[in-house]
């Protein structure tokens, strides 16, 4: 009985984790197949966006544009004249998390294809 209960308490500590401590971290090659040639359409912390991430590592937004790539567990951007910033990235299925230093600060869906014709 007691392994019963140690086993079932167990459980649902492993079941009530936030899935940032449990997600092993993605390759670059892992993320890179997940976004290239995809629309992210979601949000980060305050605005809600659409960019497409091309094959060639360039990134097509409503009048802007920019440069991604990846890296063990990350996805680094570059805008214009602007520093490239790198966030921990997750996938499951077609929804994207981003994280930056431990907290999500952004949240979406990446879809097949240039779906807006950026």
């Amino acid at each position: 009985m007691r392994n019963r209960i140690t086993t079932s308490l167990l459980a649902t500590l492993i079941y009530c984790l936030p899935a940032t401590l449990l997600a092993q971290g993605l390759s670059a090659e892992e993320i890179a197949k997940s976004v290239s040639d995809h629309t992210y359409q979601g949000s980060m912390t305050d605005s809600a966006f659409a960019e497409y991430y091309a094959p060639d590592g360039s990134i097509h937004g409503k009048n802007y544009s920019g440069k991604w790539r990846t890296e063990d567990n990350k996805m680094c951007f570059q805008y214009g004249d602007k520093a490239e910033n790198c966030w921990d990235i997750e996938t499951r299925d077609s929804s994207m998390t981003m994280i930056k230093d431990g907290v999500v600060d952004g949240n979406g869906m990446l879809v097949k294809g240039n779906v807006h014709g950026y």
